[in-house]
């Protein structure tokens, strides 16, 4: 059991850098002042923060692999009524969280003006298909599905639409299955970087953190697995760098190379985390991105939830969200910095409230 809890400390630090990083780039004091590497590349390229969420499902089939184990013991229809049950209640909440507040103009909000998918809807999507395929197909069915999604969903794009953000297959998908009405419209146009066709490859992001979840349990903790690790990552990279030439390394429509550029990095990373924090056993610095590790979901919908009602309360000619990072950041500290600065206080607000959490040993899990 002592092994198995050293693990999950590498898995909860990454997840609670993930999700402060996550925090940091969706809260920044002013949107059109945010330093380049918070930006998300425009359309084709990479950024740190196009890094964010796939690292996130690399997290989720990282834990995957741990819980696998307990869904088999349980059984087939126990199995499918947990996995079906998670995904609802995590897709479900990140649907809440678009329609929320609920109310506009002393009116509810039309159902038929809010948007349907999103990264909660994404998480909940690929944790279900990955937990299916890899409790059904195993291991080797796994591998297959990932490299026929991969350049299944190239021949799609390349068949059925360019790679310009107006053109392409994805977008002419989600228009026809889900509507104008239900899209993300933050672009200027019905355009959402979280739809149906795009998360085919992303559920292989989940996938490839399972494979390194499940590699590290097998063959433990030494310099051997980390040097693999490595390797394997590196390799990916590369190859994801060789793709980019045919297919765009691209966040907004989840290109297969942009899925083996993610992977590769999150498989370095977690080789780095696991030879600083379970070799050379420096822990000191870890509590700080454990205590949000712990609790991801809840500090997540809490920071959706926090911002929006900032947004909602009037302040003069701006919002309580806007007059905050205007007044109390940015008027002394510069545009950029302050913005900056907005975001990190926002993220420690939220941080003290995992920190209560964790030391009242409160654990909220779907």
């Amino acid at each position: 059991m002592k092994a198995l809890k050293e693990r999950y400390l590498s898995l909860d630090v990454l997840r609670g850098l993930t999700l402060f990083l996550m925090i940091i780039v969706n809260t920044p004091g002013s949107w059109a002042t945010i330093y380049k590497p918070l930006h998300h590349a425009h359309w084709h390229g990479f950024t740190l923060t196009d890094l964010v969420f796939p690292t996130f499902l690399f997290v989720v089939g990282n834990a995957m692999s741990f819980s696998m184990r307990k869904f088999e013991a349980l059984g087939s229809a126990a199995f499918l009524k947990k996995v079906f049950k998670r995904t609802f209640l995590i897709f479900l909440i990140g649907f809440l969280l678009y329609w929320f507040p609920f109310v506009k103009d002393g009116h509810l909000k039309p159902l038929a003006e809010t948007r349907i998918f999103g990264v909660l809807q994404r998480i909940a999507l690929c944790y279900c298909f990955a937990s299916l395929i890899i409790y059904y197909w195993k291991a080797k069915g796994a591998l297959i599905f990932s490299i026929v999604a991969l350049v299944g969903y190239h021949i799609l794009m390349y068949a059925f639409g360019d790679y310009t953000m107006e053109g392409n297959a994805a977008i002419k998908t989600d228009l026809w299955l889900i509507g104008a009405d239900h899209m993300y419209k933050g672009e200027g146009f019905p355009f959402d970087p979280e739809g149906l066709l795009s998360t085919l490859p992303s559920i292989v992001n989940v996938i490839v953190g399972y494979f390194a979840g499940a590699f590290l349990q097998k063959n433990g903790k030494n310099y051997e697995t980390i040097a693999k690790l490595m390797m394997a990552g590196a390799v990916l990279t590369f190859a994801a760098l060789g793709w980019d030439l045919l297919f765009p390394i691209n966040k907004k429509i989840w290109t297969s190379s942009y899925v083996l550029l993610t992977v590769g990095i999150d498989l370095m990373v977690i080789a780095v985390l696991v030879y600083v924090i379970e070799l050379l056993n420096k822990k000191s610095w870890t509590y700080f991105f454990e205590v949000l590790g712990k609790n991801p979901l809840f500090i997540y919908i809490l920071s959706g939830i926090f911002a929006t009602i900032l947004f909602s309360v009037p302040m003069g000619d701006t919002s309580a969200y806007g007059w905050i990072a205007h007044h109390v950041f940015m008027s002394w500290m510069g545009d950029y910095f302050g913005s900056l600065m907005f975001a990190l206080v926002f993220a420690m607000v939220l941080w003290g409230i995992a920190y209560f959490m964790d030391k009242k040993k409160i654990y909220i899990k779907v």
